[in-house]
C-alpha cells in the first residue's frame, strides 16, 4: 500500500479540520467586517501602534464578525493553557457561525511552516494559540502585512500593524530570551479568561485596531 507524503497527510488534515459547510474556501471572498459595535470604555483615544489597551469587561460583547468571516485556528503544543486557548476559539467559532478550519504546529521544526500552511487558507484571520508560536510568528508576520493574526495569551515583542494580541496578566509570554516567570502563569489560562480574550481580540481587528495589545482583567 502507497503510504501518503508527509505534505499531503498535512493537508489533508486541514481540509478534514474545517468547520462550516457553508463554506468550502474554494476561492476569495469579500472581507466580511463586524457586526454591531464597541461599548463605551474598549478605548478612549486611537490607540498608538505597539500600544496596550485595557477595555472595559464587556465593552466588546456587541460586537460580532459578519457571517462568512473566515478565521485559521493556528496551535502548537499540546499543554492545559493552548487546549483551553483552542477550545475557547473552537467554541467562539461555533456559536458566531464563523468558517473555521485548524493547522496544527507539530514541533519546533514545523512552527514556521505551520504559519506558512495558515496563509495559505487565505484566511480573515489566523489566530494563533501555543507559546511556541511566538518566537517564529515575530519572525514571519512583518514581511505579510496583507494578513491579519490575533496572538491568544501571549504578545509579540514588536508587534506589526497586522499582529494583535489579546492576553491577561500571566499570559503575556512575549518570546525566548525574555524573563517568562515573571510573564506566564499556567494557572491564569481559565475557560473564561480565554473565551473573554478571544471575543475582545476579534472585536479589536474587527474595527481595525490592530497592532496593539488588548489586556483584560
Amino acid at each position: 500500500m502507497r503510504v501518503p507524503a508527509a505534505g499531503a497527510i498535512a493537508a489533508i488534515a486541514v481540509l478534514l479540520s474545517g468547520c462550516g459547510p457553508a463554506d468550502d474556501w474554494s476561492g476569495p471572498h469579500a472581507a466580511p467586517g463586524a457586526v454591531g459595535t464597541l461599548a463605551p470604555g474598549f478605548v478612549t483615544a486611537p490607540p498608538t501602534p505597539e500600544a496596550t489597551i485595557t477595555p472595559s469587561p464587556g465593552s466588546w460583547d456587541g460586537v460580532h464578525p459578519a457571517p462568512g468571516y473566515r478565521v485559521v485556528l493556528l496551535t502548537a503544543g499540546d499543554d492545559a493553557p493552548t487546549k483551553t486557548l483552542a477550545d475557547a476559539v473552537t467554541a467562539w467559532a461555533e456559536a458566531e457561525d464563523v468558517s473555521l478550519k485548524t493547522v496544527t504546529a507539530t514541533g519546533p521544526n514545523d512552527y514556521v511552516p505551520g504559519i506558512g500552511r495558515a496563509m495559505d487558507l487565505k484566511p480573515d484571520l489566523i489566530i494563533a494559540a501555543g507559546n511556541g508560536l511566538v518566537d517564529p510568528l515575530a519572525l514571519v508576520t512583518a514581511n505579510h502585512l496583507d494578513q491579519q493574526f490575533l496572538v491568544l495569551g501571549a504578545e509579540l515583542a514588536e508587534p506589526t500593524e497586522n499582529v494583535t494580541a489579546a492576553n491577561w496578566p500571566g499570559a503575556s509570554f512575549r518570546g525566548e530570551g525574555l524573563d517568562m516567570s515573571s510573564s506566564f502563569d499556567a494557572a491564569s489560562f481559565t475557560p473564561a479568561r480565554a473565551a473573554a480574550a478571544v471575543r475582545a481580540g476579534v472585536a479589536s481587528v474587527l474595527n481595525h485596531l490592530t497592532g496593539i495589545v488588548v489586556r483584560l482583567p
